[in-house]
């Protein structure tokens, strides 16, 4: 979080008029970013049972076998409708499976699978992002605005024992919405600075989580319309929940690298 601060700090301080500047990210009414993403994960779950009590917090990576580190396809762009709205947005799939012989006992949800088990381990997860920034303060070098948005993340779990055919589901998703700040500064005619953080907490009919989602990133101006830009992503969820399709706590976050290219209309 200090991090966050700082970003937000270098944007208000920075913001003061820059001569000469080319293509600004004030200046895009629309802007789409093709990009490959490097992220890092780390997933825990656990999924209780009715019948069997609460279920073994498992390590998706270390228990499973699961990637630890991928590579997916991104994309993220805008739209501002005039010189102080936007929307935003963000749409990318980070699925994942493994095969892998457990070595203990684990309780997911009501199938306990014994260890020396031959499980089939499958996370599928879908991000959409949509937010609406009002630009509260605006400069020819660049703007901070106050965002107000839905984070989706769609979420499904599965365990499958592949000798025996025996198989537990957990699934979760919901449209979080988020609040934050964004903005971007003009570092010179080619360079300019672009970063954002989104906080979101709830405590509401059997639900009780936190998800902070964090950018900051360069994109370098091959020409009027084209650019080509590096950025770091990092996002958490911890979400403690009892729902019809989930019961239990999931606890996972994603970071790394963005390399991407951006056209801008």
């Amino acid at each position: 979080m200090n991090i966050s601060i700082h970003v937000i700090a270098i944007l208000v301080l920075a913001l003061a008029p820059l001569s000469g500047y080319a293509q600004s990210d004030i200046d895009d009414r629309f802007s789409i970013s093709l990009g490959a993403f490097f992220t890092d994960w780390g997933t825990d779950v656990r999924l209780d049972s009715d019948t069997l009590g609460p279920g073994t917090n498992i390590d998706f990576e270390n228990d499973l076998g699961l990637q630890s580190s991928t590579s997916i396809f991104r994309i993220d762009g805008h739209y501002r409708f005039n010189d102080r709205h936007r929307i935003n947005f963000s749409v990318f799939d980070m699925s994942r499976d493994a095969n892998h012989t457990i070595d203990r006992d684990i309780q997911f949800g009501d199938i306990i699978f014994a260890i020396n088990a031959d499980l089939s381990a499958n996370t599928d997860l879908s991000i959409y992002k949509l937010a609406y920034t009002y630009s509260f303060l605006r400069r020819e070098s660049g703007y901070l605005g106050a965002t107000f948005g839905l984070f989706m993340a769609d979420s499904t779990f599965r365990l499958s024992e592949r000798n025996l055919g025996r198989a537990e589901t957990g699934s979760i998703s919901a449209p979080l919405p988020v609040i934050g700040l964004r903005g971007s500064y003009q570092l010179s005619d080619r360079f300019t600075f672009r970063g954002n953080v989104e906080f979101f907490a709830i405590d509401y009919d059997n639900v009780d989580g936190v998800l902070t989602d964090f950018y900051a990133g360069v994109d370098y101006q091959m020409s009027q319309h084209t650019a080509i830009g590096l950025g770091y992503n990092k996002v958490s969820i911890d979400v403690d929940a009892k729902r019809d399709r989930f019961i239990g706590t999931l606890d996972w976050s994603y970071d790394g690298a963005l390399l991407f290219l951006k056209l801008n209309f």
